[in-house]
């Protein structure tokens, strides 16, 4: 194979990726999922040996969720009317990324279990210690990240619609603080309840998509655990 063969593999194969991206909503929420979850190693101690299974988790998730595209789309391509075995294929393409999925969950557990139970104990002791204005200095920070984002994006206005959506970003953090601040089970589940109620209400509104949610909530909730990290040391 030549040198300008071997580009349009790769030109291909990524145009296949960008594809599942773009279209799959599944994809983006691994996107996500996967940016968060390597930020937060970030601010871990994990050992090479468990970031390497925590990159070989995420990617048997995103390649099994680009074998069901594939698949799907093979199907829909040859297929123009309802057929069990077509169902039967869509159906083991979707548990085989189901599967994935799970096992990256266990791989999550063991690798971050022992630091996320360490970090929460450390921040609740420093929220308990701290001055009463850093809830709102973390608010504020919440705030001015959405609005910066959506100005380096070129989407909505500070205040209503693009990405991210503020809203969300605003109710995760305010989870995140509570979940920090107390020590029931109940409360905890309540606010972050609470703050997919409002990320649905965005998106039930037709303000904001789930794209735009999620990445809402995701930044809400990491710019705060990333204050809290930082003030820890």
């Amino acid at each position: 194979m030549d040198m300008k063969g071997l580009l349009d593999s790769f030109n291909y194969a990524i145009s296949g990726f960008i594809y599942a991206v773009r279209t799959q909503r599944n994809m983006k929420i691994h996107m996500v999922a996967a940016i968060g979850v390597i930020l937060f190693s970030l601010f871990t101690n994990i050992t090479k040996a468990e970031l390497l299974a925590l990159f070989i988790s995420i990617t048997m998730v995103m390649s099994a969720e680009l074998l069901n595209t594939a698949i799907e789309s093979a199907i829909d391509a040859t297929t123009n009317h309802y057929h069990p075995l077509a169902k039967i294929a869509k159906n083991a393409a979707a548990a085989a990324v189901l599967l994935t999925a799970m096992n990256a969950l266990v791989v999550g557990y063991f690798i971050f279990w022992e630091e996320i139970t360490t970090f929460t104990y450390r921040g609740v002791q420093l929220i308990k210690h701290s001055s009463p204005y850093l809830v709102l200095v973390i608010l504020i920070i919440v705030a001015l990240s959405v609005i910066l984002t959506k100005a380096v994006v070129g989407e909505g206005t500070p205040l209503k619609g693009g990405m991210p959506s503020g809203h969300a970003a605003i109710a995760f953090s305010l989870a995140t603080i509570i979940s920090y601040l107390s020590d029931s089970t109940i409360a905890i589940t309540l606010s972050y309840l609470m703050a997919v109620i409002v990320a649905q209400s965005r998106v039930d509104s037709k303000v904001h998509s789930i794209k735009e949610v999620l990445v809402g909530g995701v930044l809400g909730f990491l710019v705060t655990i990333l204050i809290f990290r930082v003030f820890a040391l």
